[in-house]
């Protein structure tokens, strides 16, 4: 059986409009999601409808979503199989009647035959970012496995330029069949610090003085926060007196989370370190940071690095992916490579010995954010690419 949430009972009912079907593999909080909530929530109620198929389930991160005629079901693959969860995908189309099913990402493709086997007339697929196992798109099966379903797909939408190239250089996709569309951020909601912002800080970390380094993120091991975990603990021991002033904020949870915080305490950086969790006070828990790391081993388009961006943070971030497209090198901020414990700690240095950089690069992230990846543009974008499958036959 199919499990669902939806706010009222009428949700699913038919009407003039036409319905999205998102696939994605969880509704739970993260990136990709985030995204797919403001997308939903946003665009306009008049024009379109919306139902989200999670191929596994989802958490209490769908009451995020503030439409009440927007289904979610949950369809369990690894609990029913691959084939069974094809035949309730097909199913679930034949009941539905989408006008796009709009795919995401590599467990995505299981919706697109069943999809297509049930008369939906269009398939749109988006590629956000790479697996842990598969930085960079290298392995063989997954790329084999997007080939073959590449007929099944009108459009690709991806959120990076490295994620386009992958497509068509190396899957061989038509370039015109391929739309990048980069994330966006709401810069009314995400603004710089007021002076009250570090009243949420713990004990010991909203002194004067004191540099908050700060990231938020799944705890999960292609966000790697070990690795500014370990360049934190150098940091606090190379630095002198200086260094006694530093402290680190992890916000996230995660399967990794429990081994994090034992590491911070054999780092004997426990006392510096918080691990608030999972929070719903995002915004503002960014504006108690004074730099905003990410340590990625491989990223699309950062949603949590967009907000940092908007909230007037300067960016530290590994030289992969997306990323290198968000963070302009002595602009805005500066890359590193992925898992250089000691490149991200002279970074973590400078800042700490010259605050003045902390302000002309917070100031410079802004801007950018505004000028650049507005949430606005971001739907627009997107209504645009589904008008046109929309308006055709």
């Amino acid at each position: 059986m199919v499990a669902m949430a939806m706010n009222h009972q009428g949700a699913t009912e038919q009407d003039g409009r036409p319905l999205i079907l998102h696939v994605i593999h969880h509704l739970h909080t993260g990136g990709l999601e985030n995204g797919l909530v403001n997308l939903i929530n946003r665009l306009p109620e008049a024009r379109f409808r919306h139902a989200v198929a999670c191929i596994e389930d989802f958490s209490d991160f769908r009451l995020r979503l503030t439409r009440a005629d927007t289904p979610v079901l949950a369809l369990h693959r690894s609990r029913i199989g691959v084939w069974r969860l094809r035949r309730r995908l097909f199913s679930l189309c034949r009941q539905l009647q989408p006008r796009i099913v709009h795919s995401r990402n590599q467990s995505g493709l299981d919706a697109l035959l069943p999809a297509r086997l049930a008369g939906v007339p269009h398939c749109i697929h988006g590629e956000h970012g790479w697996d842990v196992d598969d930085l960079g798109g290298r392995r063989i099966k997954p790329a084999l496995l997007r080939r073959v379903h590449s007929p099944l797909v009108d459009r690709y939408i991806t959120v990076s330029a490295d994620l386009r190239n992958y497509l068509v250089q190396r899957l061989r996709i038509p370039a015109g069949r391929v739309t990048q569309i980069i994330n966006g951020v709401d810069v009314a909601r995400y603004v710089p610090p007021s002076a009250s912002a570090r009243q949420l800080l713990p004990t010991g970390f909203a002194g004067p003085g004191n540099l908050l380094i700060g990231t938020v993120g799944r705890v999960q091991a292609v966000k790697d926060q070990e690795t500014l975990l370990r360049a934190f603990a150098c940091l606090v021991s190379n630095a002198g007196q200086a260094g006694s002033q530093a402290r680190l904020v992890i916000v996230g949870d995660g399967p990794l989370r429990a081994s994090l915080t034992r590491l911070a305490d054999t780092l004997g950086v426990a006392s510096l370190t918080w691990f608030p969790g999972s929070v719903s006070n995002v915004p503002e828990l960014l504006q108690t940071f004074d730099l905003f790391v990410l340590p990625s081993l491989a990223e699309g388009i950062s949603n949590t690095l967009l907000e940092a961006m908007a909230t007037g943070l300067p960016l530290l971030v590994t030289a992969t992916g997306g990323n290198v497209e968000l963070v302009t090198d002595g602009v805005n901020g500066h890359l590193f490579q992925p898992g250089d414990v000691a490149g991200l700690g002279g970074l973590l240095s400078q800042y700490l010995a010259d605050p003045s950089l902390l302000r002309m690069h917070g100031k410079a992230a802004r801007e950018m954010a505004v000028g650049r990846f507005s949430l606005a543009t971001m739907l627009n974008n997107y209504q645009t690419v589904y008008e046109e499958f929309c308006a055709r036959a």
